[in-house]
């Protein structure tokens, strides 16, 4: 019922915030080389070798992205207005209204799959299920790229923050290393980088790359 909960006013939420959200971020990794190194180091290792799903693709800047990478992306989001949203800036790319605890997609469809801060909003004792199925829809040898931010330090598995849409948690980069490899993801890289001086929070922002074995 908790993440039932979270979701929904979650959904909601980014629903009445959407086209400010979209606006917002329609450039957001302009100004982010190294967001885009790890996005294109992710585009290579998947390469060929399948489907990638942007899980929580908002307004699908990303996912339209990952197309230009020259990957079979499609994008899922909670949010029918982001999902709206998505398909008007990108007609020619598939979007799905969709719940990260219960995809819809095939076992081992997937050859990789994106979730750029769309794990922020869940509740700490949910993330293992979204985890799980994060897994469940990924071929073995499928990568898995998570964004993040980063808590303060080791001591605070997670921290919750005031987001401007939605409440949502921080999380230390080897609490969640270790949560992926209870999902049967191991850990291949990870950058950390420091906030920009134009960044409204000023977190570390984390990018973990797993595998599936």
């Amino acid at each position: 019922m908790v993440e039932h909960d979270a979701l929904t006013a979650t959904r909601q939420a980014y629903d009445a915030a959407a086209s400010e959200y979209a606006q917002l971020f329609r450039d957001a990794l302009r100004d982010r080389p190294l967001d885009r190194a790890m996005l294109g180091a992710f585009a290579e290792v998947v390469g060929t070798g399948g489907r990638v799903a942007d899980l929580g693709c908002g307004p699908g800047q990303v996912t339209a992205h990952l197309a230009g990478l020259g990957l079979d992306a499609f994008g899922v989001d909670a949010s029918p207005a982001m999902i709206a949203l998505a398909r008007e800036d990108s007609p020619g790319l598939e979007f799905h209204v969709g719940s990260m605890t219960a995809l819809g997609i095939a076992d081992g469809a997937l050859g990789g799959a994106l979730s750029r801060w769309s794990i922020i909003h869940t509740p700490p004792a949910e993330l293992p299920v979204i985890l799980a199925e994060f897994s469940r829809v990924l071929a073995p040898g499928g990568h898995l790229l998570l964004g993040f931010s980063a808590t303060d330090g080791p001591s605070h598995p997670t921290q919750i923050f005031d987001h401007a849409v939605a409440p949502a948690y921080r999380w230390a980069p080897d609490h969640l290393a270790m949560l992926l490899h209870t999902a049967g993801l191991v850990e291949v890289a990870r950058m950390v980088r420091e906030p920009l001086p134009t960044d409204r929070r000023q977190f570390k922002e984390v990018h973990l790359l797993a595998r599936k074995a």
